[in-house]
């Protein structure tokens, strides 16, 4: 594989898109469900979908965004894994057939993290509830914050009315909001991603086993959430990993538990068998330096915050060039993580890939005298 970097030092906009040259990929399988999303992991790319952005009810696929908020804040110490969180009256499930519960009994208490893996393991409705009343006062008010976290990450079709993601009006999301929450969670919550996978949890005596079907039958499944209402049928966020390459499904609104299993299956399986994924620069390493102006450096180092990846047909991500745009006169002070340009990947003449490119390390103004000197330099540069 082939890799060029020219450094230039003017910002030039440009629209990613991905183009696949003359290689003919099979069409994707044709599923019997509303939506569907088939996304890369690494590069956010999407490999298929149908009615991805449709307004559908995402049932207990709503939990992820609950979970992911818990997460959040058990990484911020907002919250503590054994912070205790009572189960008042309002979240109580009393063992309807109509609902998934925990089953925490009615005034007794678990801790946050065992509520957290009541969510995503047992889909406890009542454990959801109990959260969001711990977090906000209220389940309205989560929902609140839901909605918050969902503009924030680029959910667009989304709007939430509950944490548990029963029948509301009102209340729904997209396949491809869906994918892009699980790709968060992925990425901003690694450290209680493991318990996406867990297979079973037992609280007060009752033990009961995750609902994803693929947990049991496919060792590279190991997420995220499934869901069912009359409203919206069977419903099921997956993500899968073999070898170096993560996929993301989401499948909603499918006739039958095993058709939303069989379903993620066959995109999972299309997926892998076509295309690959290539990190074409790493994460937060330099991939050059640049003149400051002003600083108390000479240089600074510029990277990029996430990976540069690409998700290209297989044996067609040769010959990858990258250039970086860097703007021009960069000034101290430059802040760790400023935006001073960017490095765009292209193949065949195309682009496939783009990051922000931005400051490494933060660069601090230089004294009186030493600006000065530099003011005098730049005067003289501009006569020439």
């Amino acid at each position: 594989m082939t890799y060029t970097t020219t450094l230039t030092a003017t910002l030039i906009a440009s629209t990613a898109q991905l183009s696949y040259a003359a290689t003919v990929i099979p069409s994707p399988p044709e599923l019997d469900n509303k939506s569907y999303v088939i996304m890369d992991f690494d590069s956010g790319k999407i490999l298929a979908s149908k009615n991805e952005n449709e307004h559908l009810a995402p049932a207990s696929m709503t939990k992820m965004m609950t979970s992911y908020i818990i997460e959040q804040k058990l990484l911020k110490g907002e919250l503590t894994e054994d912070e205790k969180v009572r189960m008042n009256e309002s979240a109580w499930c009393r063992g309807s057939s109509s609902e998934s519960c925990m089953y925490v009994p009615l005034n007794g208490t678990a801790t946050a993290l065992e509520m957290l893996r009541g969510i995503i393991v047992q889909s406890g409705n009542d454990a959801s509830k109990a959260m969001a009343e711990h977090i906000a006062g209220n389940e309205g008010t989560f929902a609140h914050m839901m909605n918050q976290e969902a503009k924030r990450i680029g959910m667009n079709d989304t709007n939430f009315i509950n944490s548990t993601g029963m029948p509301a009006e009102g209340h729904y999301s997209s396949a491809l909001d869906m994918a892009n929450l699980a790709k968060h969670i992925i990425h901003d919550s690694s450290k209680y991603y493991p318990i996406y996978s867990e297979k079973e949890f037992t609280f007060n005596g009752i033990k009961q086993g995750n609902r994803n079907a693929l947990l049991y039958t496919d060792p590279s499944v190991d997420g995220l959430k499934t869901g069912h209402t009359e409203e919206a049928g069977f419903c099921l966020t997956t993500s899968s990993k073999r070898g170096p390459m993560r996929l993301i499904t989401v499948i909603m609104g499918a006739p039958t538990m095993q058709a939303r299993a069989t379903q993620t299956r066959e995109l999972l399986n299309w997926g892998f068998g076509n295309f690959e994924t290539t990190i074409i620069r790493p994460a937060k390493q330099a991939l050059a330096t640049s003149p400051v102006w002003f600083g108390q450096e000479d240089v600074v180092q510029l990277g990029i915050v996430d990976a540069l990846a690409t998700t290209m047909p297989k044996g067609q991500a040769d010959n990858i060039e990258t250039k970086l745009q860097v703007n021009p006169e960069l000034r101290a002070p430059l802040k760790q993580g400023q935006v001073v340009g960017k490095i765009t990947a292209t193949s065949n003449g195309k682009v496939v890939a783009e990051q922000p490119l931005v400051v490494l390390k933060a660069v601090e103004e230089s004294g009186f005298f030493a600006r000065l000197i530099d003011h005098i330099k730049l005067f003289f540069s501009g006569l020439f």
